[in-house]
């Protein structure tokens, strides 16, 4: 079958997620869900630092950011068909807008370097310090970060089993085409907006 021209878009080209941690001002929590993400190599001459970095793209503007920015430094946590619930309800409920969105929150554990909060539910936490921030159109903007911790579960790091199926027990969830979320072997997870009814149900 032949290829056809379409809108530029990346429907079949998912991408993980992401739970980006932050610290407020009064000293709690704060998480945001992204997925435009994805790594680099930094470099002493370019960025200021040597080693394994990400590139993290948030659009517009939200409390998740503001604090990137205050800060200098955040936690990005893999998103787990087990998180899922509560990612999609901090990707759907704005911080900025709603002060109480935290009273969902997962285990909060401490940076093991880096002054951030991280997810010990999530098999893999990344502490990311900022090293530049490139604007690239009205309210979307490019943080290039240095990996300064991580942290895994340790059942992840037992090379006496094979790779493939340490990464099946990760089960993470990737962003897919057509505002849905997909588990990394294919099956739908549902719409935005739907896996948080979960988490709103078990409340009620």
């Amino acid at each position: 079958m032949a290829k056809i021209k379409v809108r530029n878009w990346n429907d079949f080209c998912p991408q993980q997620l992401f739970l980006f941690g932050t610290w407020k001002e009064d000293g709690t929590p704060d998480f945001g869900l992204f997925c435009w993400f994805s790594y680099i190599w930094t470099t002493e001459d370019d960025y200021g630092g040597e080693g394994l970095g990400v590139m993290a793209c948030i659009g517009a503007e939200k409390l998740t950011k503001d604090l990137i920015r205050k800060n200098g430094v955040f936690s990005a946590n893999l998103v787990t068909e087990e998180l899922l619930p509560l990612a999609d309800y901090y990707g759907t409920v704005s911080g900025r807008e709603n002060p109480d969105k935290m009273q969902y929150s997962p285990t909060i554990e401490k940076g093991v370097v880096l002054d951030v909060p991280t997810i010990a539910e999530s098999p893999v936490s990344m502490e990311l310090q900022v090293i530049k921030e490139i604007n690239l159109a009205e309210g979307s903007d490019v943080f290039l970060c240095k990996i300064v911790g991580e942290t895994m579960k340790e059942e992840l790091t037992d090379k006496n089993v094979p790779f493939i199926e340490r990464y099946k027990t990760v089960k993470q969830v990737l962003c897919g085409g057509e505002e849905r979320y997909v588990s990394s072997d294919g099956r739908d997870l549902g719409a935005w907006g739907d896996p948080m009814k979960e988490l709103l149900e078990i409340d009620g």
